[in-house]
């Protein structure tokens, strides 16, 4: 059975691994703080934890929390972005893999965090969103946490228009016994308010 392509892979192809590794280059050659994902994501939990970078591209996010320290995993279907992890960081975990299918990665339950940075959610698949939360939910250990940051109208996405709203999210999130702890408008933890373009949520699994 044919795997549905995701909208990232519509609209790059799955060759955009190089140039989206170029663009961050020129931002931090140019001053731009790069690793805001990660350190807020630090920010959350002490050195040592074990994080999964679910969609994580070229690895920019996993790659900053493993030199903080973290044990890090990163999954992604798009093989142009993992051969530039992997080039960036041979030692890390770099898993090929569809995030609505995680259990056929054989990845260990016990995550401490999952981050979904980078609009991860809104390009996923149509029709596969629900599925994904669920998958994410389920290799947290108790108490673990759901760290995402998702656009929510057409200038914060490489969309013409958003194919998810916070509503359906959260309710994603609840259908896989998740409960919003934090929500936020930037990744420096801005204040959200209601209406806004951009996203950063903290969901949590519960403690038993």
């Amino acid at each position: 059975m044919s795997r549905q392509r995701d909208r990232w892979a519509e609209l790059t192809g799955g060759q955009a691994g190089e140039k989206y590794a170029e663009r961050f280059a020129r931002l931090a050659e140019s001053g731009h703080d790069i690793h805001g994902e990660a350190a807020f994501c630090a920010a959350l939990l002490k050195p040592a934890a074990r994080i999964l970078d679910a969609g994580c591209g070229t690895g920019r996010v996993a790659i900053r929390l493993a030199e903080l320290g973290y044990h890090c995993t990163g999954v992604d279907t798009d093989l142009s972005m993992l051969a530039v992890a992997r080039g960036d960081a041979p030692a890390l975990e770099w898993l090929h893999g569809d995030l609505a299918q995680l259990d056929a990665l054989g990845l260990k339950p016990g995550f401490d965090l999952v981050v979904a940075a980078g609009n991860v959610i809104p390009l996923l698949a149509s029709g596969t969103e629900s599925a994904v939360v669920q998958q994410l939910a389920a290799v947290l250990r108790p108490g673990g946490l759901l760290v995402t940051g998702m656009g929510l109208d057409a200038a914060h996405l490489p969309l013409p228009e958003p194919p998810v709203t916070l509503t359906e999210f959260d309710h994603w999130c609840t259908q896989a016994g998740l409960t919003l702890r934090q929500r936020y408008a930037t990744w420096g933890a801005d204040p959200y308010c209601q209406g806004g373009g951009y996203a950063v949520s903290v969901h949590s699994r519960p403690t038993t």
